[in-house]
């Protein structure tokens, strides 16, 4: 990373899960792209963990993880799954929410 790179890296405002590769990984992925019309989600596979981000907000739907799972769904499971996270959380039964309330 340049110099110029490196002192620019805190502007982001990139949001997203940082998830421990497990089961649910491309579920997550999936619905994060359903979930999030019109926004590039990027998807950086570490292979022991997958950052999943995009611009500043990204939702995730317990509708949606259910359906791209094929199974029942609890939010609680994604948490347990979360490694870390960029940004603020905010989380309900039905979804979860990684947001900036300001933007750079």
């Amino acid at each position: 990373m340049s110099i110029q790179k490196t002192a620019d890296a805190y502007r982001n405002n990139r949001v997203g899960p940082v998830l421990r590769t497990s089961e649910i990984t491309e579920g997550v992925i999936e619905a994060a792209q359903e979930d999030n019309p019109g926004k590039e989600i990027r998807v950086d596979d570490k292979t022991a963990y997958v950052r999943i981000d995009t611009d500043g907000e990204l939702i995730l739907r317990r509708e949606t993880l259910e359906r791209t799972l094929g199974r029942p769904f609890r939010m609680s499971e994604l948490e347990v799954n979360l490694g870390s996270f960029a940004g603020r959380i905010e989380t309900t039964d039905d979804y979860v929410r990684f947001y900036y309330e300001k933007t750079l």
